[in-house]
């Protein structure tokens, strides 16, 4: 039996279970993917819960994506690079491997002609957890010039970046207050990495004032990794001023299909999983 799931918190917004079923269905395999909701201090005995219940691999999601780490016995080079991974495969001897396919995910979802305009240019993250680090190391590879980092937590935003900077020391990073971030003119890329304005979670709400919004480069994109609901507030205000915006689901669902494929061989119809997704969205 092919058996999978997601752990994280919280997780009554989730879609993925919704998502892999279609890739199942896609693909003519049987299995199930369940939700199984883990707070950090619960880690260790849902990893032992895992291990012994015939599960073959599971996501990881908020905030276990960088304490999983240490649980691991290898990790693929992406997850190393970026110190979080959020695909696990259980292998035979019940060690676990890791895998990052939300670097691929984040930049699978960015039109490839705008992947072109990054090079060279200047971007902004907002938040400094395991998605934060993925997407520092997709804008590295997409050869951005400078990442600014801004967090409520500049501690761990700094750790993020020491870690990111090790790897790739021709890309320039920094962090900063979240509260100090009044323009963004100077950005070709706004990416939203905190749960701020997700279903369950501050719904409704924009992790940065409208007024700051609205100083977005006009030639630029924000991108909101949040998926559900579909059109967050902060997506709703930047497309009042006619900017640009990427959505969180593509990027969930191309993470998704490369897991579906890391766990099974078989590459997933990605536009099933989409509309299974929107369709259960809408009811």
């Amino acid at each position: 039996m092919n058996k999978f799931g997601l752990i994280g918190y919280p997780l009554s917004h989730s879609m993925s279970k919704i998502i892999h079923e279609a890739a199942f269905k896609s693909v003519g395999l049987e299995g199930s993917y369940d939700i199984l909701e883990t707070q950090q201090e619960d880690l260790v005995s849902r990893i032992k819960y895992l291990k012994s219940g015939g599960y073959l691999g599971f996501n990881v999601t908020i905030p276990l994506k960088v304490p999983i780490i240490i649980f691991l016995s290898g990790v693929d080079n992406v997850a190393n690079v970026a110190g979080s991974a959020n695909t696990i495969k259980i292998m035979p001897d019940s060690s676990l491997q890791g895998y990052n396919t939300d670097v691929y995910g984040f930049v699978e979802a960015i039109p490839e002609d705008f992947r072109e305009e990054l090079k060279g240019s200047d971007a902004a993250v907002l938040g400094n957890g395991g998605a934060a680090r993925a997407i520092g190391v997709g804008l590295s590879i997409l050869k951005v010039k400078k990442i600014d980092f801004y967090a409520r937590n500049i501690i761990n935003a700094s750790e993020t970046v020491s870690l990111l900077r090790s790897n790739f020391p021709e890309t320039e990073m920094n962090c900063k207050q979240i509260e100090s971030l009044r323009d963004l003119s100077e950005y070709k890329m706004l990416i939203n990495t905190t749960p701020i304005g997700m279903r369950s979670k501050a719904m409704g709400i924009s992790p940065i004032e409208e007024s700051v919004v609205k100083t977005m480069n006009k030639d630029g994109i924000i991108y909101d990794i949040v998926y559900n609901p579909l059109k967050t507030e902060l997506i709703k205000i930047a497309k009042k001023f006619n900017i640009r915006t990427i959505q969180g689901l593509d990027m969930l669902i191309y993470q998704g299909a490369k897991a579906f494929e890391i766990w099974t061989g078989k590459k997933p119809d990605t536009k099933l999983m989409k509309i299974a997704a929107l369709e259960e969205m809408a009811d």
